[in-house]
């Protein structure tokens, strides 16, 4: 599927394709608010952060889901 994300080492937004599966993605249920992280997605060299909301997820180059432990507190100071 085709996403529309935000790249910051570009400074702008690109379309990506992404496959979100079990093996890949952390899904993240307990949102406080809907600036919660709600899922972190391994792709080929980099990881996509998706809020809750409906801003764009973000694209991070040279990070894994287990650079940061899984961990959705993690991935948001990242986010931030």
């Amino acid at each position: 599927m085709q996403q529309t994300v935000y790249n910051p080492q570009k400074g702008r937004l690109e379309a990506i394709n992404i496959e979100f599966t079990d093996e890949n993605t952390n899904w993240f249920d307990e949102c406080e608010d809907s600036h919660g992280i709600f899922s972190i997605t391994d792709l080929q060299a980099a990881i996509l952060i998706k809020e809750a909301d409906y801003i764009y997820p973000l694209y991070v180059y040279d990070l894994f889901r287990a650079d940061i432990d899984h961990d959705h507190g993690k991935a948001k100071v990242l986010y931030r």
